[in-house]
């Protein structure tokens, strides 16, 4: 054998030699776990998928319950607000019809004590009889009247020989009296009268005032000087 033959027998047996290693090294990668698996790869990435996709559904159901259960309580506040206006509105026309009967007819008692005066004044006015009877009688509807009156509340101001009070006496006459002290009421010309603590209209009265003191006359304010 040729020294060629045997450079080439040599070649071809380190090039067997070294595609058997390779064989081997990649049948221990295969059986290893490095290597790469492309079904195993999709298989998670389809798991992560549709677990991404169960918990965007998730969360839209919920949003979906929130937002209808939302409309439905802003359904129930708007309805009990439009009932609550409503009785409002109900509630201040019958407040206002309430007070325009109470002023409308806030006088039936008085009224109704009245008409047995009237009553009275009719008959007196129809009785035949003397002037003396017929003073009697108004003089008795009078007292019926005052009775009346004070049922009610009313009561007269008093006025004559009272001092003076400008809140419920109106002073129209005025006269120097030396018998006063102070301003005092000396006749009263027509009777005031209060409802209670309230007054109706004030009496009319003539004040008696102490008299002024009078000057001192031009002797007397010459005698007064003093001398020099």
């Amino acid at each position: 054998m040729g020294m060629g033959e045997e450079e080439g027998r040599l070649d071809q047996e380190s090039s067997n030699t070294l595609a058997e290693e390779v064989d081997t090294d990649a049948t221990e990668l295969v059986g290893g776990e490095e290597v790469l698996d492309l079904d195993d790869q999709n298989e998670d990435l389809d798991q992560v998928m549709r677990a991404a996709a169960e918990a965007v559904e998730s969360v839209e159901s919920h949003r979906k319950v929130d937002v209808t259960r939302l409309e439905q309580e802003l359904a129930d506040l708007r309805d009990r607000s439009m009932r609550t206006l409503a009785d409002f509105d109900n509630y201040r026309k019958r407040a206002e019809r309430e007070r325009q009967d109470a002023k409308r007819y806030a006088l039936v008692e008085p009224m109704r004590d009245l008409l047995e005066v009237v009553d009275n004044l009719e008959r007196a006015a129809g009785s035949p009889g003397s002037v003396e009877d017929l003073r009697q009688g108004v003089e008795m509807i009078l007292r019926q009247l005052d009775e009346l009156l004070r049922r009610h509340g009313i009561q007269p101001v008093e006025a004559e020989g009272q001092v003076f009070d400008p809140t419920v006496h109106e002073a129209v006459a005025r006269r120097e009296l030396a018998e006063v002290t102070e301003p005092t009421v000396h006749d009263e010309l027509q009777r005031g009268y209060l409802l209670h603590d309230r007054l109706l209209r004030p009496a009319r009265v003539v004040v008696a005032v102490p008299p002024e003191p009078s000057e001192p006359s031009g002797d007397d304010a010459a005698d007064d000087e003093p001398a020099s």
